[in-house]
């Protein structure tokens, strides 16, 4: 029988091991230098769009596929209709000061109490619904990227109990290191990023799982193949 320390290196031998293929994802330079036969296996045999959907799945979000910025009102009408049924009651709504949500504003204000952007850090604790876009997104682990210098969506994103995201598909990227080279401009990429891999989620000592505690409990990404 092997004793606790031998059964520990040998659990990091293991994931070790089988991290190999994303050590080569990430590493520096041409990404066609280092793509691996796993790798352009994957990229032949599922899109981007599917497999980010799939991964945000396990990690218990929602997405939603539309194809312009009408099927995205309808979107955002549908989800709140069905956080209605689940008693969630979204009526005051918080959104970004990115331009593509602002302009959602008046469409959606007829079906609830409020609609504010950009509310201060005070006022978003009483929004039940957050609004903003997404700079980024990283397929094999569903995980969202949001850029503090460009919008103000990290408090909006954090704050309100369910968190709506507007993504563009052509900012739907393979791994970490695609999504992070993709947001680097000038030399040098946002002071403060937000990576968010479904709703919130922790657990005691004891390893209980409790669902928003230290942000939204809900998490939909809307995203727009068009």
């Amino acid at each position: 029988m092997l004793s606790a320390r031998e059964e520990i290196l040998e659990s990091i031998r293991k994931h070790l091991a089988a991290s190999a293929v994303f050590d080569v994802r990430e590493a520096p330079g041409p990404a066609v230098q280092y793509e691996t036969p796993e790798l352009g296996e994957l990229k032949n045999s599922v899109s981007l769009i599917d497999l980010f959907a799939d991964s945000l799945k396990a990690v218990d979000g929602h997405c939603v596929l539309v194809d312009n910025k009408q099927e995205v009102v309808e979107a955002i009408l549908s989800i709140l209709s069905a956080l209605r049924a689940k008693r969630l009651s979204p009526k005051r709504i918080a959104i970004s000061d990115a331009d593509e949500v602002r302009d959602l504003a008046e469409s959606i204000s007829a079906e609830v109490d409020e609609v504010a952007i950009t509310p201060s850090a005070a006022d978003l604790f009483v929004f039940d619904v957050g609004i903003s876009s997404v700079q980024g997104a990283i397929a094999e682990t569903g995980t969202l990227v949001l850029e503090a210098d460009r919008e103000q969506n990290r408090l909006i994103s954090l704050v309100p109990p369910v968190h709506i995201a507007i993504l563009d598909a052509e900012k739907i990227f393979l791994t970490l290191g695609e999504t992070l080279a993709a947001l680097f401009r000038d030399g040098k990429v946002s002071p403060a990023i937000t990576f968010i891999s479904g709703p919130s989620r922790t657990a005691d000592i004891e390893l209980t799982l409790a669902i928003g505690v230290h942000g939204p409990q809900e998490l939909y990404v809307i995203v727009k193949r068009a």
